[in-house]
C-alpha cells in the first residue's frame, strides 16, 4: 500500500465505566405517588454510561478498550458479548464472583423522557492497576471516564492518565463535587445543566448562563468545557471564548444515552483530524439528535456513517 494514500490509524480510546443491564420498561407516563400503571413493555438491554460510551466512540470508529467489572451471570457475560460485536476490547473487564452485573431500571414515558434508577452491582468493585492502566493509555487519544464506579478509583485512572501523556476526559455523572487536585488533569470536561450547576455554583438553563458556568469551570484548569442542553444542544467554551451550537428538530422517541452518544462522537471527533473543537460539537450533536429517534440504550446509538448522514445542526452563534 502506498503510504501517501494509505489511511491514518483510527483513535485509541480508553473507557474507565460501568457496565449495566437496562431493564427498559415503556409507560404512558411517570406514575404519581400510589398509582398503578399498566406498563406498555418491558426489556432488557445493554448499557451503563460506560458502556454506552464506550459504543459510542467505537461506532464513530475508534478503536476502544474498557475496563470495568460485572458479575459472574448471564447479565455480565451478555454485556460483554455485546460490546465485542461493536469491536471492543473487553480483555480488561473483570469479573466478580461474589457480586451481580449493575442493572438500571429506565423508565420512558410516551414523551421519550426517562427516570433512571441503577443499582451499582459489580461496577462498585472495579479496581485500577495503575501501572497497568497507564500503560494501556501509552499512544491512546483519550481517556473517558464518569462518575458510575468508585470515585478513589477514577482518581488513580485520571494520575495514571497524566504519568502516560494521555489527554482525559471527564463526563462527572452522577453528579458529585470534584476534587480540587483533579481540574489540572482534565482536558475536556463534559457537564449537563445540572452538574454545571453542582461544580460551578452557577445555573446553566440557558445558553447565556451555560457560557458563563463554562467559562467559570475552565478557569479551575480545564482546557475544553462543554455544557450540554438537551433539545436546545450545547455551549462550547474554550480559550476563544464561548459558542451555542443549537441542535436539530428531531422526533424524540428515547432520550436514554443520547448524552452517551453525545460525548462519544465528541471524544472520536476531538482525537481526528486535527481536532475541531466546534466541528467537534456539532457532530456530537447531530449523533445525540439521532439516538434520540430510537429506543433503547446501547441499540440506539448510530453508526459514523449514519450520523454524517444526519441532520445538520443550525448555524451556531458566539455568546
Amino acid at each position: 500500500m502506498n503510504p501517501a494514500t494509505s489511511s491514518p490509524p483510527p483513535p485509541r480510546i480508553v473507557v474507565l465505566g460501568s457496565l449495566n443491564m437496562d431493564l427498559a420498561l415503556r409507560v404512558p407516563h411517570a406514575p404519581a405517588a400510589g398509582e398503578t400503571l399498566q406498563g406498555r413493555s418491558l426489556d432488557h438491554i445493554p448499557g451503563g454510561k460506560g458502556g454506552n460510551q464506550a459504543v459510542g466512540c467505537a461506532r464513530q470508529g475508534a478503536d476502544v478498550r474498557i475496563v470495568g467489572c460485572v458479575g459472574d451471570d448471564d447479565h455480565g457475560r451478555a454485556l460483554c458479548a455485546a460490546l465485542r460485536r461493536d469491536g471492543i476490547d473487553t480483555a480488561s473487564v473483570a469479573v466478580d464472583p461474589s457480586t451481580p452485573t449493575g442493572t438500571a431500571l429506565v423508565m420512558v414515558d410516551d414523551a421519550g423522557q426517562n427516570r433512571i434508577v441503577v443499582i451499582a452491582g459489580a461496577n462498585a468493585r472495579v479496581e485500577i492497576d495503575e501501572d497497568i492502566l497507564a500503560r494501556q493509555l501509552q499512544g491512546a487519544d483519550f481517556l473517558v471516564a464518569q462518575f458510575e464506579t468508585p470515585i478513589p478509583q477514577v482518581a488513580r485512572a485520571l494520575q495514571a492518565a497524566r504519568r502516560s501523556g494521555c489527554k482525559v476526559l471527564l463526563n462527572p455523572s452522577p453528579a458529585r463535587p470534584v476534587d480540587d487536585a483533579w481540574w489540572p488533569l482534565i482536558d475536556t470536561l463534559v457537564v449537563n445543566e445540572v452538574e454545571a450547576r453542582m461544580l460551578g455554583g452557577l445555573p446553566a438553563d440557558t445558553p447565556q448562563e451555560a457560557a458563563a458556568a463554562g467559562q467559570a469551570l475552565r478557569l479551575r484548569g480545564v482546557a475544553r468545557v462543554v455544557v450540554t442542553l438537551g433539545s436546545r444542544g450545547a455551549v462550547a467554551v474554550d480559550a476563544a471564548g464561548a459558542r451555542h451550537h443549537p441542535a436539530p428538530r428531531v422526533a424524540v422517541v428515547d432520550t436514554t444515552a443520547a448524552g452517551d452518544t453525545f460525548l462519544g462522537a465528541l471524544a472520536v471527533a476531538l482525537a481526528r483530524d486535527g481536532g475541531d473543537f466546534d466541528a467537534a460539537v456539532r457532530l456530537g450533536i447531530r449523533a445525540g439528535a439521532l439516538c434520540v429517534t430510537q429506543p433503547g440504550a446501547q441499540p440506539s446509538i448510530p453508526q459514523r456513517d449514519a450520523v454524517l448522514r444526519g441532520p445538520v445542526p443550525p448555524a451556531w452563534t458566539v455568546l
